[in-house]
């Protein structure tokens, strides 16, 4: 619960695992939702990097929290030392929920179902789409999996040839053989800016899930200029802090639409306060407190 008076020897505690994390807006919406209900719970913010993974999960066991959600650049490493990652989340390759099931620590990715909920809810429907979809990491690999379940006719996932390229292969691969869908998926070095390009120039969607944009990125755009843009085109971010990055700035300038990560964060973090409180998250109430 957010209100300190109302915390009590019964308060049951969830947290975020990331770093840098002074801009995640996850506690203030996790905690307005507990005393919009009147649940016994509060969340906190927690720096945490990849080395001190282990060593933070012993103690979340050992205080017996609830639960906790897991952010960049914690996603894609937390999975070896969890009792258990469900389908989904091995299918990314990523993990931004966790519940403590009477000891037993369950790993999830509700950040595809975010992500498409958000793109929804702004008038955007991914079925037949072509999708551009800058970087796979936790974010974007789980934006490529859903996308392609929902319907997309074609990603093609652009990152730097680093060990984000490896899963993005494997995106890749489970998306053209080993789920069953109606949709291609092909790799490409993001370097290659004539090839990027062009698959912006004919997609649909444009999708930055990369940290470019976000602290201390802050100001970039992995885009250099708005002529790549073109009106009709759908440019969304999964940064929504700062709420107009760069990339959505040259967007709006030359008449696309433009949506920020704040649908995603939204969305996915209703699936995981679901998870751990077996509640439906007010969402409305939400969106009136913090948008």
């Amino acid at each position: 619960m957010a209100d300190q008076g109302r915390i009590d020897g019964r308060t049951q505690l969830i947290g975020l695992i990331a770093t840098p994390i002074g801009h995640f807006l996850s506690p203030v919406m996790h905690n307005t939702s507990f005393c919009k209900l009147g649940l016994n719970y509060v969340y906190m913010a927690f720096e945490v990097a990849n080395q001190q993974i282990e060593d933070v999960l012993a103690g979340f066991r050992a205080l017996n929290m609830r639960g906790f959600n897991v952010s960049m650049p914690n996603k894609m490493k937390i999975s070896p030392y969890l009792d258990e990652v469900t389908p989904a989340a091995r299918f990314v390759g990523a993990v931004n929920t966790v519940v403590n099931e009477n000891g037993k620590l369950i790993g999830y990715n509700t950040d595809g179902i975010g992500y498409v909920r958000g793109l929804k809810e702004s008038g955007v429907d991914i079925q037949g789409k072509k999708m551009t979809l800058m970087g796979a990491g936790g974010a974007g690999s789980a934006v490529a999996i859903q996308c392609a379940i929902d319907g997309a006719s074609e990603i093609h996932i652009f990152n730097r040839e680093d060990e984000s390229y490896l899963r993005a292969l494997k995106n890749a691969d489970i998306i053209n053989n080993e789920i069953d869908v109606n949709c291609k998926a092909m790799v490409h070095h993001i370097e290659d800016t004539e090839l990027l390009r062009s698959s912006i120039g004919s997609s649909d969607i444009l999708t930055n899930a990369t940290g470019v944009g976000m602290n201390p990125l802050e100001g970039q755009s992995i885009i250099p200029d708005s002529s790549w843009l073109r009106p009709e085109l759908i440019v969304s971010d999964v940064v929504y802090n700062p709420r107009k990055t760069k990339l959505l700035e040259m967007a709006e300038s030359v008449g696309c639409k433009a949506i920020n990560g704040l649908g995603m964060m939204l969305w996915q973090g209703a699936k995981a306060f679901e998870l751990w409180t077996c509640e439906e998250m007010p969402v409305d109430y939400v969106k009136e407190q913090m948008f």
